[in-house]
């Protein structure tokens, strides 16, 4: 019980540190950004040309390495040898599918991504409640919001920030321990959705920051997940990005100004284009582009490059 006294009140100074000050008119302020700690971690940083998996399904074929399928590989949009990606973004827990249980880190494919080579991004959604997840019941009824589409998932108030962080807190730690090289935080967009709560660009601002800080102060870097239209506000605070289908909405524009030309990877993922429709300009602009589909599992996979 002491041990975990001392986790917890460690846990709370760290959030402590990077909550929002209340600015004019009561409007939070967002926070100045936090460099990635490297006596906390490696501080990982993705090639430029890093090929990239999606994969946030497990496979029973694929159960000793956590239901990820880490050898596999494609022929690539423009040709050639058959490729493997160095880059996987899975998610933090081990398929249900493959566990058995929804509490079990996915420690053995985050090993065997290592063993092989590669790198791994940790999945965490930080802008909506979903009912399945181990730290469920952390969550006050008055955090959670409309459905976001997704069954058993709801849009979270991201203005109570002194609620939601410690539970971030909780999740990232377990990235750390499970050996993730990285951090994606999905649903970081709510103010531009229903949520059912009166968000402002600010309130996704200083919640956006606040979780790329807290990635940083444990050693890990951090995607910035669509928000496109913060991109220019936000990218100093992100290492690199994920994007879904910036091509099929017309939306890839401001990540070459803000990510690519500042030397950080962007990766892309489609769902609905065929590859001619947006390998070439993905190519072009030096984005990690790949074909997937909704589901997430290992295939299909395409890569552009």
């Amino acid at each position: 019980m002491r041990a975990r006294a001392l986790y917890m009140a460690a846990a709370v100074g760290v959030v402590a540190a990077l909550l929002a000050i209340p600015g004019p008119a009561g409007a939070a302020t967002v926070p100045a950004s936090v460099a990635c700690d490297t006596r906390q971690g490696a501080c990982w940083h993705p090639a430029l040309n890093a090929r990239w998996q999606y994969q946030l399904q497990g496979v029973a074929a694929y159960a000793s390495t956590g239901g990820i399928n880490v050898g596999m590989s494609a022929t690539p949009y423009t040709g050639g040898a058959a490729v493997h990606p160095s880059v996987f973004d899975i998610d933090l827990y081990t398929d249900q599918a493959i566990s058995g249980n929804n509490t079990t880190l996915d420690t053995a494919a985050v090993n065997a991504i290592h063993a092989a080579g590669g790198k791994a991004i940790c999945y965490v959604d930080a802008g909506t409640w979903e009912n399945w997840r181990v730290d469920a019941n952390q969550f006050p009824a008055s955090v959670q919001g409309a459905k976001n589409g997704w069954p058993g998932e709801r849009w979270l108030d991201i203005r109570q920030t002194s609620t939601l962080l410690p539970i971030m807190d909780a999740r990232v730690q377990k990235c750390r321990q499970a050996g993730f090289d990285g951090v994606e935080w999905d649903n970081v967009d709510g103010y531009s959705n229903r949520t059912g709560f009166p968000l402002t660009a600010n309130d996704q601002l200083v919640y956006d920051a606040s979780l790329a800080n807290l990635a940083h102060t444990y050693g890990l870097t951090v995607a910035m997940k669509n928000d496109v239209e913060q991109v220019p506000d936000l990218a100093s605070y992100f290492d690199y990005a994920v994007n879904e289908q910036c091509q099929q909405y017309n939306e890839c524009g401001n990540y070459t100004t803000s990510f690519i030309n500042a030397g950080k990877t962007v990766f892309q993922v489609e769902y609905k284009l065929s590859l001619t429709k947006f390998c070439p300009q993905a190519n072009a602009a030096n984005r990690n582009a790949i074909i997937k589909t909704f589901d997430l599992f290992d295939t299909p996979w395409t890569p552009c490059r």
